[in-house]
C-alpha cells in the first residue's frame, strides 16, 4: 500500500474584473480581502498556479511533487505513462458577477503548434444561477468565416450567438473550437485539459480600473473556431438519487453526478484513474481502509488511484457531488 488517502488542496484564488463573492457565501471559501474574486482554482498543474496539500502528512507538497513521488498510484498507470510528471485536468470553481467575454480555445493540434501547450476542452455544470442569467455556447445559425466576421466588425457578433438560461444543475460541454461565454449571474464548476490558453473575441469594451481595454485575440481565435451549428447545446441527463450517472464522458475526462441520501460503496477496481470530487450540496464523509475524510459544500477532493474502493456516507439529508476521472 502506498498509504495515500483522500486529499484536499488549498484552493488558489483569482481576482477578475467580472469575479463576484459568491465563493465566500455560496461555496463557504475565504478569499482574504480580494475585491472581486471570479475563480477558484481548486486542482492545479498548471504553472505558477499548482495546487498545494491541505490535510494529512502531505500537507504542504504541491501537486507536481506528488506526481514525482506517488507516479501511477496516484494518478493512475495509463495516465502516468501518458501525460508524465503533469497532472491532465484543471477544476475551478468560477463566479460571474458580470459578462465574462466571448472567447474560444485551440484544439491540441493548434495549441501545440502555436504554445507547445494541450488543447482546452472544457465542461461547466452550473452550481448557483440568479434570475435571467444567461449562457453562451454555440452560434444560433448557421456560420461562415465571413459572416462572422462581417458580424464582429459590425460589433454585432452575439446576434449571431446562442444562448440558453442558466439554471441549477445544467450542464454544458464545450469542446475545443466552440465559441462560448459565461454570462453574469451565474456560479459554475468547470472540469478541463490543463491549459490556460484562451482566446478572447469580444469583450463588450470593456475597461479596466485603468482605463485599458483587455486584449483581443481576434487573428489567433479566426483559425480555432468550429463553425458547425446545433439547435441544442446544452447536455440532457437524469438523476436518480443514490446512483450514479453519467453526464459528459469525452478522451479527457468523464464526468458524473451522484446524489446520494445513504451511504455508498464505490468501486474503482476498473478505473486505472484518480478520481475527483466536487461537493456542490451538503457533506459527506469518505471512508476508507486508512481512515476517514470529510468534505464541506465547495471542496473538492482527490481520491488516488490506488485508493479501489471508498464508501461514502452523507452527513446531511442529501448530499449532490460531480465524480471526474479519465477513462
Amino acid at each position: 500500500m502506498s498509504g495515500l488517502y483522500p486529499i484536499k488542496f488549498k484552493p488558489i484564488f483569482h481576482e477578475k474584473i467580472w469575479g463576484g463573492n459568491r465563493m465566500r457565501t455560496i461555496l463557504n471559501k475565504d478569499y482574504g480581502d480580494l475585491p472581486n474574486c471570479g475563480e477558484s482554482w481548486e486542482l492545479s498543474g498548471v504553472e505558477g498556479n499548482i495546487s498545494v496539500v491541505s490535510n494529512g502528512f502531505l500537507e504542504g507538497n504541491d501537486l507536481n511533487e506528488l506526481i514525482e513521488i506517488y507516479m501511477g498510484d496516484l494518478v493512475g498507470e495509463k495516465v502516468y505513462e501518458k501525460f508524465g510528471n503533469e497532472f491532465p485536468l484543471l477544476i475551478k470553481f468560477i463566479d460571474a458577477q458580470d459578462d465574462l467575454s466571448i472567447q474560444v480555445h485551440p484544439n491540441d493540434k493548434l495549441s501545440k503548434e502555436r504554445h507547445n501547450a494541450y488543447g482546452k476542452t472544457e465542461m461547466w455544470y452550473v452550481a448557483g444561477a440568479e434570475e435571467g442569467a444567461l449562457i453562451n455556447s454555440g452560434f444560433n445559425q448557421e456560420v461562415n468565416r465571413e459572416k462572422y466576421l462581417e458580424y464582429l466588425n459590425a460589433g454585432k457578433l452575439t446576434d449571431l450567438l446562442h444562448y440558453d438560461e442558466a439554471n441549477v444543475g445544467d450542464v454544458f460541454f464545450i469542446p475545443a473550437g466552440r465559441v462560448h461565454a459565461i454570462g453574469k449571474g451565474s456560479l459554475v464548476a468547470e472540469i478541463q485539459q490543463t491549459s490556460d490558453v484562451t482566446y478572447r473575441i469580444f469583450d463588450y469594451n470593456r475597461k479596466d480600473d485603468k482605463g485599458n481595454e483587455r486584449e483581443l485575440h481576434t487573428d489567433l481565435a479566426l483559425d480555432a473556431i468550429d463553425f458547425s451549428y446545433s439547435s441544442e447545446y446544452k447536455t440532457s441527463y437524469n438523476t436518480e438519487i443514490n446512483v450514479t450517472k453519467e453526464l459528459v464522458s469525452c478522451p479527457y475526462f468523464t464526468t458524473n453526478i451522484i446524489e446520494f441520501d445513504k451511504e455508498l460503496d464505490k468501486d474503482y477496481n476498473a478505473v486505472d484513474s484518480f478520481v475527483i470530487y466536487m461537493t456542490l450540496e451538503g457533506s459527506f464523509d469518505i471512508k476508507t481502509e486508512g481512515g476517514t475524510e470529510t468534505a464541506e459544500m465547495g471542496d473538492t477532493i482527490l481520491i488516488p488511484a490506488t485508493l479501489e474502493s471508498v464508501q461514502l456516507k452523507p452527513r446531511s439529508e442529501r448530499v449532490k457531488i460531480l465524480e471526474v476521472y479519465i477513462k
